[in-house]
């Protein structure tokens, strides 16, 4: 299949790339290379990829409703993996209409591409930062999302919903993904992983938030990539026992479907710091902070439905994981152990 992955230079869309080019598709990678962080570490994730001979990059603004249109007319994409977003809670606060023009407009672009060319499935990241003021655990899908706390977390509310209207009015089949805290090789410099490795290497303090009382899914990148790929390959449906006087979030009369994408093994902040110090062999210097406004204090995701629907469940313990983040963030910027 002729796939498109938007956010192909990304951290997530990198990895889904290289994953579904092993399996032997066609993947258009499209990415704006944006300088919202380092453009090298971009550039350097999309220098794994296109050495494939099934893998295509094109430099495009999603924004740019005129030129993602004709990448959809002239390309006939079947699937479309849309990874392509303003990422960072915090940023949000800073720069919200950074987060409009890519989140939604650009979202918006998408779907009139697959809606204009008949893609028989879209599949679209989400994010748990939906949740927001929710505090019942695990988080699920079929509870209501209606009190985000940050804008980041909005303009991806407003993905779902805009994909439900698209599945409703033109039977395009979509599926949303809520990743749960991303971490792993090739991860981004904002990222809480990253910042701690390079501070403790560096003998610098370590900003701990919420005073080290943070819990989080930590979710490795390969696991959201493969839980990724399986959500691609099955086509969203519509659920026959939707009922409108009790509507289920998840799920609708059209072909639309939500699923969580987490470890569903919450790890304290503190102890995901101690598993970077054993990694590293060092000792952080930590800075403890109050809780920072957009943040919530825990998430853990429900999975039972990606277990069911899609059978895959991920599984990389975070002792594994943040050793192959810390192997690769010291061979890749030179740092000795």
């Amino acid at each position: 299949m002729k796939i498109l992955v938007t956010g192909a230079a990304g951290f997530i869309g990198a990895a889904t790339a290289q994953r579904l080019l092993n399996e032997g598709q066609e993947v258009v990678g499209l990415d704006n290379l944006n300088d919202y962080y380092d453009v090298k570490l971009k550039q350097a994730r999309l220098a794994r990829l296109t050495g494939h001979g099934a893998f295509r990059f094109v430099k495009l603004d999603l924004a740019d409703a005129t030129g993602v249109a004709a990448l959809f007319a002239r390309e006939r994409f079947q699937r479309v993996v849309h990874l392509a977003a303003q990422a960072g809670v915090r940023y949000s606060l800073e720069n919200p209409s950074a987060y409009v023009l890519s989140n939604v407009t650009g979202t918006l672009n998408v779907l009139e591409g697959c809606r204009h060319s008949a893609v028989e499935h879209l599949v679209y990241a989400s994010t748990s930062s939906v949740y927001g003021a929710n505090t019942h655990m695990p988080f699920s899908v079929h509870k209501g999302v209606d009190h985000p706390l940050s804008l980041y977390a909005t303009t991806k509310r407003a993905n779902e919903l805009m994909a439900h209207n698209y599945s409703a009015l033109f039977k395009l089949p979509t599926t949303g993904l809520r990743f749960f805290t991303v971490y792993g090789p090739w991860g981004r410099p904002d990222m809480a992983l990253f910042l701690f490795t390079r501070n403790i290497l560096e003998g610098k303090p370590i900003d701990v938030f919420n005073n080290g009382h943070h819990k989080r899914d930590f979710t490795y990148v390969d696991d959201i990539a493969e839980g990724v790929v399986r959500a691609c390959g099955r086509i969203a449906q519509p659920d026959p026992s939707w009922n409108g006087n009790a509507p289920d979030p998840a799920t609708s009369f059209a072909p639309f479907r939500l699923y969580n994408i987490g470890n569903n093994r919450p790890v304290e902040l503190m102890r995901y710091i101690e598993v970077i110090e054993e990694a590293l062999g060092r000792k952080a210097i930590k800075n403890f902070l109050p809780l920072q406004a957009g943040d919530v204090p825990e998430t853990c995701a429900d999975i039972d439905d990606l277990v069911r629907d899609v059978g895959y469940r991920p599984a990389t313990a975070v002792e594994v994981g943040v050793r192959r983040f810390v192997d690769w963030f010291c061979n890749y910027y030179g740092y000795k152990r």
